[in-house]
C-alpha cells in the first residue's frame, strides 16, 4: 500500500485525498488552519498543521512514498526551505501542481516544449525539476472548475475580455483522476499540461456557463487586440493513456 502526503488540502487536495483513500492509499494531509484539522480527520485523512513559511518540524508528514504539493504560495525562499526538508526525508517521488499560466499568450497551441514566461512559479518548478534527490512530475493545470467553482459566477462585476479567444479549462474530477494515474503508473520526472481538449471561445463558454446557472448573459469587452493560447494535453494523454471525463466544456 502506497502512502501519499498532500501539502495543501484545499479545494483540490482534500477531494483527492478522499479518492485516494477509497483506492487503498494511506493519506496524510496538511492545512494551515487549526480549525480544519478536524475536517480532514473526519474524512480519514491524517491531519497535519504545515505552513512552509514557518520553520517547523514536518518529518512525520514527509514520511511517505509520494509528496503532492498543491498550495498557492509563490515564495521561492519558502520552497527552498521545504525542499531541504524533503531531501532529508524518504520521499522519492513528488508531484508539483503548477499552472498553464506559465505560458505566454501567443495566439497558438502551446505544448510542454514551448518557452515559459519568467515568473516565480517557473523558478519554483525548476527547483523541483533540477533536484537529484527525488523525481518530480510537474503538472500544469489549466483553469480549474467543479464543485463550488462555477465559471458562471466569475466576472460578475466586470466585462469579460477577449471574447473571441479560447478557453483552457479542466474539471476537478479530471485533475484527481490524472493525479491518481501518475501515482498508479509511477510516471515521474515529467512535465505535463493538463487541459480538456475542447476549446470553445470565451464568449460561447461564459454565455453557456451563465445560462446553466440561470443567470443573465455576461457582457464582453472586445476592445483590446486578441490574445489567447490553446493548451495541448497530447503528451499527457499518450503517456497515461488518459481520456478526459469532462471533454465537452459546453455541457457543464
Amino acid at each position: 500500500m502506497k502512502s501519499v502526503s498532500i501539502l495543501g488540502c484545499g479545494w483540490l487536495g482534500k477531494e483527492l485525498g478522499i479518492e485516494l483513500i477509497k483506492n487503498g492509499y494511506t493519506v496524510k494531509g496538511s492545512t494551515t488552519s487549526v480549525a480544519k484539522l478536524g475536517e480532514l480527520k473526519a474524512v480519514h485523512i491524517h491531519p497535519f498543521l504545515v505552513n512552509i513559511s514557518e520553520e517547523t518540524e514536518i518529518s512525520d508528514f514527509l514520511d511517505t512514498d509520494v509528496l503532492l504539493i498543491a498550495i498557492t504560495s509563490k515564495n521561492i525562499d519558502d520552497f527552498k526551505r521545504l525542499i531541504s526538508k524533503v531531501e532529508k526525508s524518504n520521499v522519492t517521488n513528488v508531484i508539483f501542481i503548477s499552472s498553464t499560466s506559465v505560458y505566454p499568450s501567443l495566439n497558438k497551441e502551446m505544448t510542454e516544449e514551448d518557452d515559459t514566461v519568467h515568473s516565480p512559479l517557473v523558478e519554483i518548478e525548476n527547483l523541483f525539476r533540477n533536484n537529484e534527490n527525488f523525481q518530480t512530475t510537474i503538472l500544469r493545470f489549466a483553469g480549474l472548475f467543479g464543485g463550488n467553482r462555477q465559471p458562471g459566477n466569475w466576472f460578475v462585476d466586470r466585462k469579460i475580455p477577449h471574447p473571441k479567444g479560447y478557453v483552457n479549462m479542466i474539471h476537478r474530477e479530471d485533475c484527481i483522476a490524472i493525479i491518481q494515474q501518475i501515482i498508479k503508473q509511477n510516471v515521474f520526472g515529467e512535465v505535463f499540461n493538463a487541459c480538456a481538449n475542447h476549446h470553445p471561445t470565451r464568449e460561447d463558454f461564459y454565455i453557456n456557463a451563465r445560462k446553466s446557472l440561470g443567470k443573465p448573459i455576461p457582457e464582453f469587452d472586445d476592445s483590446k487586440p486578441l490574445e489567447y493560447k490553446i493548451i495541448s494535453s497530447e503528451k499527457l494523454q499518450k503517456a497515461l493513456n488518459y481520456q478526459f471525463i469532462h471533454s465537452d466544456l459546453l455541457s457543464i
